[in-house]
């Protein structure tokens, strides 16, 4: 019977040491595979990959493409998947010549029937497809040249082509429907996308027919995990379980920078956070009203309290970043709506609001001013959403806070069932007062009307001279400040916490990581 249970004994010995051996062998070689796996924190998950499905990009989806043309680190537009353009005659037709070794993601080349493609399908269904102006034709030439034509010039073209969303993606993954490309997603960027864990994660692995500038790729995967709450983030960064943290929350980077281990990456953002609502709600229809709550704003106050101060208060249209942008107009915004608790007040009366309940909210005919803000799942945000919330109580205004997620945010705006909301948008060139917040039929979070200023920033997309486009945009700018729909506030700054690697770059114009710099350390 001893022996029996001896041999049992042994063999169950020998059993978990197999076993052990084995989970250890797995362990080992998983840990090897994943030596040089980057793993990137951020708030925010992307609503889609497919560029032409989305009007939010982020760390997580921009990876996947590369775009025609680029900006370097001064500003300039230089070639990026084209060698050079030729614009023929009054600038309606450019000729754009293409490199001969760009591939997208399935193997297939990038080369001009591939682009017009894309182009195509940009136009017919992306939320952004006025970023290629009023395209008349697309033609292909040759193998790697095409001609584009425009109903009328499009001076803006050349700088949006410098962002992903006008950057060519693969159709040939795309069903009959031209969906699909969450499924099998080919673009021609530095990272390709091989797993998609919808609320945890986006796993690329670099792209090895990118070019990576005579190098290979300093790591070998590269996972975005999506994490909203800040000191889940930081514990996660501060445990080792996150390489890098975008979006570092203000009140953790002095302690961060404490840590000998941590580098701090500071970056000035080209993305202007802003007040705004729905212009066409009767309640913001007065513009006295709407001058009274600019008026109520402390941009010093929201970022000394939420932003630990890294950020830069910005009262006109436009941050500095921006072509298009105006000292003028600034100083103008300014002077006019540096915070006066006092004339703000004087304005709602005017406007008619000038009872208050037993609360202190101001009322007109019986009811009182009272709307909801909408704001995302970022924590800053939310925090200045508070103080913007506290500020306006002052004058009489009740905002009631509601959070929501950015998809939806990004949904429902374009539909106008919001009142107030807390928002924010990057974009390289003042088109986007034309495209995005006040063009005709264009208004997809303000819903602003005025024929005048439709025609002024028609009038600037056209314009080949900047000199002249930059007039016209101050002339519209100015016409914004008067009219307040809505309230500019500050441009962050980027911070990013880093550790274990020997290079890491951000691009100081359009703040994106530079995937060609990144080497993990040894």
């Amino acid at each position: 019977m001893y022996r029996k249970r001896f041999i049992v004994f042994m063999m169950l010995i020998v059993f978990v040491l197999i076993v052990s051996g084995c989970n250890r062998s797995k362990d080992s070689d998983a840990k090897k595979g994943n030596d040089r796996e980057v793993v990137v924190g951020l708030v925010s998950e992307p609503d889609s990959v497919d560029i032409h499905r989305t009007s939010s990009t982020g760390e997580a989806n921009i990876p996947l493409y590369d775009t025609l043309l680029k900006l370097d680190n001064d500003g300039n537009i230089v070639p990026n998947l084209i060698t050079d353009y030729e614009v023929i005659g009054d600038g309606k037709e450019v000729i754009f010549n293409l490199k001969e070794d760009a591939v997208f993601h399935s193997g297939k080349p990038v080369n001009a029937e591939a682009v017009k493609l894309s182009f195509e399908r940009l136009v017919s269904s992306s939320p952004f497809s006025t970023n290629a102006g009023d395209i008349d034709s697309i033609e292909v030439l040759s193998d790697y040249s095409f001609k584009i034509t425009w109903k009328n010039q499009f001076a803006p073209f050349f700088i949006n082509a410098t962002t992903p969303f006008l950057a060519p993606l693969d159709v040939s993954v795309l069903n009959g429907e031209g969906e699909g490309f969450e499924k099998e997603p080919s673009g021609s960027g530095p990272l390709k996308l091989v797993k998609i864990n919808r609320g945890d994660s986006l796993v690329y692995e670099p792209y090895k027919d990118f070019n990576w500038e005579g190098q290979k790729p300093g790591f070998d995967s590269v996972k975005f995990r999506f994490i909203p709450d800040e000191e889940t983030r930081i514990l996660e960064f501060k445990k080792g379980n996150v390489d890098v943290l975008l979006n570092v929350p203000y009140q953790y980077i002095e302690d961060l920078e404490k840590d000998s281990e941590v580098t701090i990456k500071r970056v000035q953002s080209d993305t202007l956070s802003y007040l705004g609502w729905n212009n066409k709600q009767p309640i913001f229809q007065d513009v006295k009203v709407r001058q009274a709550l600019a008026l109520a704003i402390d941009r010093e106050s929201i970022i000394d309290n939420t932003l630990n101060g890294e950020a830069q208060a910005v009262f006109g249209p436009l941050p500095k970043t921006v072509f298009g942008y105006s000292e003028k107009i600034e100083t103008m915004a300014r002077d006019k709506y540096t915070r006066d608790i006092e004339a703000a007040k004087k304005l709602l009366a005017e406007a008619g609001w000038n009872e208050t309940n037993k609360d202190g909210v101001v009322m007109k005919d019986g009811k009182e001013f009272s709307v909801e803000l909408w704001v995302d799942d970022d924590p800053a945000n939310q925090r200045a959403a508070q103080v913007i919330q506290n500020q306006l109580m002052e004058i009489g205004v009740k905002i009631n806070i509601a959070v929501k997620e950015s998809a939806t945010i990004i949904e429902q705006t374009p539909k106008g069932v919001h009142e107030m909301l807390l928002w924010s948008y990057g974009w390289p060139d003042a088109d986007v007062l034309n495209f995005l917040l006040f063009g005709k039929d264009k208004s997809k979070r303000l819903h602003y009307e005025n024929e005048k200023i439709y025609s002024i920033l028609d009038k600037a997309a056209i314009e080949m001279d900047q000199e002249a486009r930059s007039k016209l945009y101050e002339e519209a700018q100015e016409m914004l400040v008067e009219e307040s729909p809505f309230i500019p506030l500050y441009v962050k700054e980027n911070v990013t916490a880093i550790r274990n690697f020997e290079s890491f770059e951000i691009h100081p114009i359009n703040n994106t990581i530079e995937w060609t710099s990144v080497k993990v350390k040894e």
